[in-house]
């Protein structure tokens, strides 16, 4: 193997980018409201409303003003960290209850099993809160996946076209940058990692547009050109 560590992103990736639009989406837009209503007074959700009264600047700002927010958040597709995470709330009790299941392509599953067979550490990067990413392979199209990862990251770790990021992801790695691959279908993305020497591959599985990086149409082709 060339790698290390391999990181990924979810949408556009190792998932249809629909399933997000219009299967989570629109169950979190519809279910938020009620379950704020219903967890306010819950340690976790508490902390998360507190956290959307200060991006809103509005400290009184009342359980109903909150959940217009978020869903004028969700509409927008904001990566905004409390809003993820109530998402991720929400989003548990659809996946407990058989409402949908995660979606990942089966060239996905067969790469990911492949490469921790290989001894390759297998992280998750996205913009979803790290439970959402948990819930999604939790109760994936295969089955449990998350026993393939050694750890997942999220927005608290930085932005995702922000190079300080991944220059925090590497340091909890513990790798030297050329060991480390990050897939993605967003340019942008790559771009940062590989301002720090970070190996990059794009997957384009719907039409995306082309950067300056090598590409794949799924994880077949990304496993041909790393072992």
């Amino acid at each position: 193997m060339k790698y290390s560590a391999i990181i990924t992103d979810i949408e556009g990736t190792t998932s249809r980018i629909s399933f997000v639009t219009e299967i989570l989406f629109p169950y979190a837009a519809a279910q938020l409201p009620a379950f704020i209503q219903a967890n306010a007074d819950s340690p976790a959700v508490a902390e998360q409303l507190n956290a959307c009264r200060n991006l809103m600047q509005q400290a009184d700002a009342s359980i109903a003003a909150i959940s217009a927010q978020l869903l004028q958040w969700i509409a927008t597709d904001q990566k905004i960290t409390p809003l993820k995470a109530l998402q991720g709330m929400v989003w548990q009790h659809g996946y407990q209850s058989g409402a949908f299941k995660g979606h990942v392509y089966a060239d996905v599953h067969a790469a990911l099993s492949r490469w921790q067979q290989l001894g390759v550490k297998l992280y998750v990067y996205s913009s979803g809160s790290v439970q959402a990413q948990q819930l999604l392979f939790q109760y994936s199209d295969f089955g449990d996946m998350t026993p393939l990862f050694s750890g997942y990251f999220d927005t608290r770790i930085g932005a995702k076209r922000d190079l300080s990021s991944y220059a925090a992801i590497l340091q909890q790695l513990q790798l030297p940058p050329k060991q480390v691959l990050f897939l993605s279908d967003v340019v942008a993305e790559l771009d940062a990692a590989t301002q720090l020497g970070i190996a990059t591959m794009q997957l384009i599985r719907d039409g995306q547009a082309a950067g300056k990086h090598a590409i794949a149409h799924n994880f077949t082709q990304v496993m041909e050109q790393t072992v």
